[in-house]
This record gives structure tokens, sequence and C-alpha cells, in this order.
């Protein structure tokens, strides 16, 4: 992910490796999980069909430490094996989410409980258990499973079909065949889980995103299937497009798939398919144990050359279609496998422009990649729901893109990307085994023989996974660094041989590698609070290139949240001692405190006096910055010298309860991070530079508009109105592109120290379009440049903006109105109004939707929040969630601000 310093880095190894050598004892199991409390776990035993072409899931696992298991494992692993006192677990599930789900801990996003999980209990492997049953066995069945986190011996019905030696890694995949071995009734697959240690092992790591859960994440985290079929199996089927581009007028489809004798006589395969309305068919004469490539091209199908394909676009830029593959292998008529793929119809290319920084277009247009960091719920729980939510944040938001640096979701998650028209760049990640052979003396330890195959076999394995999904626009094979040449090649043969589509990348950095090239991106930071006008310099992490992970570090959530993840002891620690290590923010030493953002927020707005005067400049912060980030990017986009072409926020959300890096907290709650950048990334949007306070329209939608009228109005913070300017007839192309529509003097007479600024669009009709408020100094923040560090850019004085302490309070009435909507959603009206008889506007007004307890109801999308009205202004605002969620009462409006009073409204 990026750089900490490299001493640092070996203390913390330092600690892993003492904390792996401990051996596991009786005194360690007393603060640990009691097995003899556990019950006896209720695992639902799955029924496997016979059906070929068939592939189910394991339902679930009984899981206990080896520790406590003194049967041998061909007993744990057979048939009738009694599991009292084991824990149930799920589907996908490590070990200390099964822990967590059956009580054993309390909370661990709450205060310190994390730290409180013992960690001698996961340095011992663990037995997960699941029965299935078949009712016949003239199929044959296989065990297909990734997702192993470190390593597993496999064992089914008492025998063992692998070790942890060939299930290693948390991305390899296997296929074992389990034919000989599967009866008819019960059958009994166990795996016994190894230890992880991510600077160890080919697995996935937390670097310094989150407090480390003490397992690291041992477990499955991914479904173990059951596949039946018959003696010809179907294997690795795909589609590669060709669209032609810039007509999209055409597509040419090619299907791949390897077809395999699984007997020892020759049979004669018939191996048919249909996209749609295209059926193709051919006999495969196969020998015995032969594997045998089918293609099907347009040359000899001609129904796979499409006259008008539909094609796939990114959200905002056109439509999501996806076509269907359906494959059947036969023998004599009789099916024998089958196989399914959805794709889409679309081309990425991502070149270097002339600057070195790689440029993404999709289907001929170029765009921006506007995006954010994901994670993964730090226990690797998958909830598709909860994913589904963020996703659609995420387009709320008007983002495209989420990175995923390591934690690559499951299949689910791309099939939403696709869905939902999200793009993803998944990539191997930083800081750990993966970089340790590159990463000079920094955590890690270098690659033995042993790793090349498991790297080589991981990167075959996410490639076939990913290939035919059209959100998925590269593969990054290097984040902080780039692979040597033997890794490099290791993971390209791989790539190769899956007929890997997009832009291969050798890093998130700067870096590069001796076949892929340049990187063509920067990670220089920040990942720590810098003043808002750092970002339209192009220099280190300002606009200009691509930058892959970047963002003014800490995120202070709502008060609502802070109250679910914080005691009230940390809470008042919290806005009184910046130099107090947080351990809701980072274990790294260099984030472990506030220091420099608790300095910012005194410096620029004056010292907190109280928690909530503490959040409520927080989120004031916030909104300027990642405003100011996401406009900044959005505003070069289009410069003809150094332009920017792509800027990824660190992070879009954490996978904890977190004081830093997320534009939405754990519980999805939504402060002045998420606002911001909603704000910067609307599809028509003025905004004011920062750097040569040009006031400028951006147009993120793919037509041109013109006539538009800008006007901007300067105030004293009091309301008095010291500049007004208005620009009509603005016109401005599509695709990202700009128009300054005026400037603002360096100087204007009266005004005073803090101030602000509004910024206002109208259409032709006199419609307004887009609003903008910004709260200024005539003392700018002064950046240190020649001091910037790996992390940030000092501040040598700040931006005087305590003016704002003595805005008059203004009072903000709201009107609020509740109806049904499809699928089982309310959409809130709210219609806020200035009711002040003097000239003082209300500043970042919220409004939040609440239950009939005051609690925020989440997930939520809103119109737009966090807005500022003049005396007599008034607004419309619409808040939309799921029904169910408002718990069978009408919903309330909470309205606050900066000098609003709070108010609860409820729903007419």
């Amino acid at each position: 992910m990026f750089h900490r310093p490299a001493s640092r880095r070996r203390l913390a190894t330092a600690a892993v490796a003492l904390g792996l050598l401990c051996t596991l004892s009786a005194s360690a199991w007393a603060d640990g999980p009691d097995p003899e409390t556990a019950a006896t776990p209720h695992v639902r035993v799955t029924p496997v069909p016979s059906a070929p072409g068939s592939a189910t899931a394991l339902s679930g696992y009984a899981i206990q430490s080896t520790a406590k298991v003194a049967d041998p494992a061909s007993a744990v692993s057979s048939p009738g094996y009694r599991v009292n006192g084991w824990y149930p677990a799920g589907s996908r599930s490590t070990v200390l989410a099964a822990l967590l789900a059956n009580g054993t801990y309390a909370d661990p996003f709450y205060s310190t409980n994390l730290r409180k999980i013992p960690k001698a209990a996961f340095t011992v492997p663990w037995w997960y258990r699941s029965d299935f049953t078949v009712t016949d066995t003239s199929e044959r069945s296989h065990l297909d499973f990734s997702g192993v986190i470190s390593a597993a011996d496999v064992y089914v019905n008492g025998r063992r079909v692998a070790d942890a030696a060939e299930v290693a890694g948390a991305y390899t995949r296997h296929e074992l065949d389990i034919t000989s071995l599967v009866r008819t009734g019960t059958n009994t697959v166990a795996f016994r889980i190894r230890p992880n240690d991510p600077n160890k092992n080919l697995t996935m790591g937390w670097i310094d995103w989150l407090q480390p859960p003490p397992d690291q994440n041992m477990g499955i985290v991914r479904d173990v299937l059951v596949r039946r079929g018959g003696p010809v199996a179907l294997r690795d089927a795909h589609v590669l497009t060709r669209l032609d581009v810039p007509s999209l007028r055409s597509a040419d489809l090619t299907v791949k798939a390897r077809a395999h004798n699984e007997t020892g006589s020759a049979v004669t395969a018939t191996v048919s398919g249909r996209i749609g309305p295209v059926s193709f068919s051919k006999s495969v004469p196969l020998a015995a144990h032969q594997t045998k490539s089918v293609t099907f091209s347009p040359s000899e199908v001609p129904g796979l050359h499409l006259p008008k394909p539909k094609v796939w676009w990114p959200a905002g830029m056109g439509g999501q279609p996806l076509y269907a593959l359906d494959l059947t292998a036969s023998l004599a008529g009789t099916v024998s496998d089958t196989a399914h793929e959805d794709f889409g119809v679309r081309e990425v290319k991502a070149p270097l422009n002339s600057d070195g920084a790689r440029q993404y277009s999709v289907n001929g247009r170029r765009l921006l990649i506007k995006g954010g960091g994901w994670s993964p719920d730090e226990f690797l729980r998958w909830d598709r729901g909860y994913v589904e939510d963020r996703l659609k944040y995420v387009l709320d938001l008007g983002l495209n893109t989420v990175r995923l640096e390591g934690h690559i979701e499951p299949d689910e998650f791309f099939d939403l990307a696709d869905r939902y028209g999200v793009l993803t760049l998944p990539g191997w990640e930083c800081c750990d085994k993966w970089e340790g052979q590159v990463n000079g003396t920094e955590t890690g330890d270098k690659w033995t023989a042993a790793d090349y195959p498991v790297a080589q076999a991981s990167m075959a394995a996410e490639a076939a996974r990913l290939r035919d999904h059209p959100s998925v626009i590269s593969f990054l094979i290097g984040s902080d660094f780039a692979p040597d040449a033997r890794i490099e090649k290791t993971y390209l043969d791989a790539l190769r041989a899956a007929d890997w589509p997009t832009p291969v990348v050798a890093a998130a950095s700067d870096k590069s590698s001796p076949v892929s090239g340049s990187s063509g991106m920067k990670m220089t930071g920040p990942y720590d609070w810098i003043p808002p006008d750092y970002w339209y310099a192009k220099r280190e992490g300002g606009a200009t290139g691509f930058n892959s992970e970047t963002g003014a570090g800490p995120d202070i959530p709502t008060l609502d949240t802070l109250r679910r993840m914080m005691s009230p002891a940390e809470l008042d620690t919290l806005w009184k001692n910046p130099d107090v290590r947080q351990y809701h923010r980072s274990p790294s030493p260099v984030f472990g405190t506030l220091k420099i953002y608790d300095a910012a927020l005194a410096g620029r707005y004056g010292a907190p006096t109280g928690l909530t005067d503490y959040v409520r400049k927080a989120q004031l912060a916030q909104y300027e910055n990642v405003r100011a980030q996401f406009e900044a990017y959005g505003r070069n986009a289009t410069d003809p010298s150094k332009p920017s072409t792509g800027v990824v926020h660190w992070m879009l959300n954490s996978g904890w309860t977190s004081l830093h890096w997320q534009l939405m907290d754990r519980y999805l709650d939504q402060g002045g991070a998420y606002f911001g950048a909603k704000k910067a990334n609307e599809p028509l949007h003025i905004q004011y530079s920062y750097d040569d306070r040009s006031v400028v329209v951006v147009n993120n939608r793919h037509t041109s508009v013109s006539g538009l009228t800008a006007r901007v109005t300067l105030f004293d913070t009091d309301g008095t109105q010291r500049y007004d300017r208005t620009a009509t007839g603005v016109t401005v192309r599509g695709d990202g592109a700009r128009g300054t529509a005026l400037t603002v003097p360096s100087s204007v007479s009266g005004l005073s120290t803090t101030y602000l600024a509004r910024l206002v669009l109208r259409d032709t009709g006199g419609r307004e379009v887009s609003r903008n408020v910004y709260w200024l100094s005539t003392r700018p923040d002064t950046i240190d440049w020649a001091d910037t560090d790996w992390y940030y850019t000092p501040t040598t004085s700040y931006a005087d903006l305590k003016g704002l302490n003595s805005m008059a309070r203004v009072p903000v009435s709201a009107s609020v109105s509740t109806s049904s909507g499809p699928g089982g959603t309310s959409t809130t009206k709210v219609t806020l109004r200035n009711d002040g008889a003097g000239k003082t506007p209300s500043l970042l007004t919220d409004a939040h939707l609440v239950d009939a307890k005051g609690r925020p109801v989440l997930p939520v999308r809103w119109s737009d929040n966090q807005v500022s009205l003049w005396p007599g202004e008034s607004v419309t605002l619409t808040a939309t969630c799921r029904t169910a969620d408002l718990h069978g009462a009408g919903p309330a409006v909470r309205v606050s601000g900066w000098n609003t009073p709070e108010r609860t409204i409820r729903s007419r």
C-alpha cells in the first residue's frame, strides 16, 4: 500500500514472529474459547444432487482447535464422528468469525475489545468438518475450492486427498477427484487449516489499515463446491470479445473451453453451446484421460459476429447489458457436464500518455478514474446486502471505480460490480509476503522455490475467475513494488494462458517491470492531513497523473457512530489529547495518533471546546478537503499538459470501526467526507479553484451543455455581501471537459479574514443545476514542500477560518413527508428553509434520517445534503431507504449544522 520506515516494520515483524513461536497451553486457553461451553453445532448436512454440471456449496462446518482434538484425522474426517463441543461456522468463515458468531467474545468493533482476544488460540491448526449426502454414485464427484487461509490438509471419508504443501495460498484453486471415495448416503469433508502469517504466506494481511484480527483470518473464506458430472468434464469456459471501436457497430465473440476425458477409454464428446439465439456445436474425440481445447470462432460460427452488439458501459456512460454463454458436453445424447458464464462486450485500453501517466478508456471514450480503496469486513464475513449497499454508495458519490489491493472478493462481488457498472482494479497487496522478494529490508519474507508455483497458481485462478467480468479493467501485479523478472514471468505466463483481456499494470506506485514496463501510476501520498490547496499543485500527490491511493488521512465519523465504537473515556480523550495513541486509527507508529490532524483542526478552526464541537469541526474540515481532492483532479483531467488521469481516494471504507481512511463509516453513516465527495463529483458541477481563484464548470455528462449562467458571490461570515459577479453564455463540452466562467480577484475591499464564497450555476431556463459554498481565508495555508515525507507534506501556517465561530445561530425549519417506493423502499422528502431574520447563512446544514428512537436509518441515499442556505432560501432534499429499516414506524429527520440548532421533525 505504501512505505513505512523499514526499522519500524522489522519491529512489527519480530513481534508477530514471537507470537507465532508461542505454544498453546492450558493457561492460554483459560483466556480463549472454551470448547466445553460450546453446544453441539447444528450444521446442516448438504444434499448434493446428481445432475451433471451441478456445483453445490457446502452449507457450513463444525470447527475446533486441533489442541482439543486427540482423535486421528481418519476418524475426524469419517461420517458419524461426534462433534460435541465444536463450534458451528458458516460456509465461508474464518475461525474468529465463527467464534464471534457463537458469542465467544464481545463486539470486536467496540473500544479495545479486539485487543482482549487472545492470540494463542490461533497458533495451532483448526479442524473444519462438513457432511454432504448423495443419492447415487453413478456420476463423478470433484471437490472444487479456493480461499483457504493459509494452507490445509484435506480429507474425505477418512482418507487424505491433499496435503498442506499442495493446498497453500488464499487464491489458489483446487479441484480434487473424489469419485472413488464418495458413497451413497453421508460423506464427510474435513480440512485441517494451518495458522496464517501474511509475512510468510501468499495469503491476505491488513498492513496498517486496521488493528489485525488475532487469528490473521485463518479459515475458509470462499465456497467449497462438490461438483457432479459424467465421463467428460467441461472446464475453463470463457469468451473473448473484440469490439469495433470507435464505431461500436459490431463485435466478434470467440468461445473457448477445455474438455477432459476422465475415463481410461477413448470417447467422442459433442460440445454444444448457445449465446442468446446463436447456437453452435462440434464433435471432440478424446483419448483416455486426454484434455483438449475447444474453440468456436466467428469464422466457423457466423452468428458469433454480432452486427449490433449490446455494449457494456461504466455507470453514467451507458447501460450494463450482459450476455450469457451456456455450454454442454454430451456422450451419445446424454449430458455429461455443463458450464455457464456471463460476460460483457466492451473494450478497455490504458496506454501511457505523453507524460508517462496511464490513461484509461472504455469503448474508445477516455475517462478519469475516480475511485476509492475497497476494504472487506475485517473478519472476511461475506454479506451480499452489505456489499451491495456500499457499491450503491459508490455510485451515489459519483465515483466510477474501486481498487482492491489484495482481499480480492468472491465472485458475487464482481457480479454486482458488473450489474451496477462499477469498474474494479484488483491486484496483489503490498508490505507482506507478496512483495517480500522485491521490497528490500521491509517486512515480508523472501520467496523460496515453493512460493513460485503458489504465486502462478494464484494468478491463474484469479485470471480465470475475473476475465469475463466487464467491470474488471486491469490487474495490478505489484503494489508498492513491481515484481522482478522471474516473478513477473510467473504472473504473465498465467495471465497469457488465461487469455487475460485487459491491461496488466506493473505496480500501483511509480515503478517498472521488465516486460510490462512503467506502471504509469504514482503512489506519492498523502496519507495524513494536508490543506485543501495541496491538491491543485502538479507535484507529489497533487492533481496530475494517476494517483493510485491518496487522501488527507483521518476521517472522524459522526457522533452517532463514535458513540457506537468508543467508550466514554475514549471519547473524552479523542478531543482532549492529540498525542494519545488511538486504537481505532492504525497499528502503525506513523498513523497511531491524530496529532497532525488535530493541530490543523485547532490551527484553522480554533481549539475544540468539547466532543460535539470537535466532531462538527471535523465534518467541516473533511468536507472541504475531500471536495478539493476530487475537484482538483476533475478540473485538471483535460489539461493539455500533465493532465490528471486517475485518483483513488484512500480509502472508500474501512473493514472495522475506524478514525481514518474512509468516505463512509463501518455502519454506512455519512459525514463531511462523504458529502464533500458527492458534491465534487456531481454530473454538472461548478467549483472554485484554490490555486488561481478561477470559477470552473466541469461537465461529467457525455453531451455538451451551453447557455449556462455562473455566479459567484463573496460574503463576510455575518452575511454582508462584498463581491458579486455573473458570467452568462457558458458552454462546456462533455466527457469531463471544463469551462472557466470567471476568476475571483486576488483582493476584495472590506472582505473579512474568514469569508464565504457562494457559487451558483443555472441552465438556460434559470433553474439552479449546481450550488457550491466554500469557507475561505485571506490568509492561506502555507505548505512546506521541501520537507515532504512519504506520507504527508507539512503545513507551516494555517488558513484562518476561526471567524466561522462568530457566525450567528440561524434557525432552519423543515417539513418532512414520507411515501412508499418500489422494491420495498421509502422516500422521505425534506424541505429546509433558513428562517433567520438577519443576513447570516446556515452553513453546512445536515439532515439525518432517524428512526423512532433517534437512531440513524442506514443505509440511506440523499439527493444532496450538508447544504448552506441564506435567509429566505429553501431547498428540497430526498432520502431513500429500505422500508424495513424503519422498523414499522415513520421516520424523522434530525436537522443540525455549523450554526444551526439541532431539532428533530417527524414525518407526516
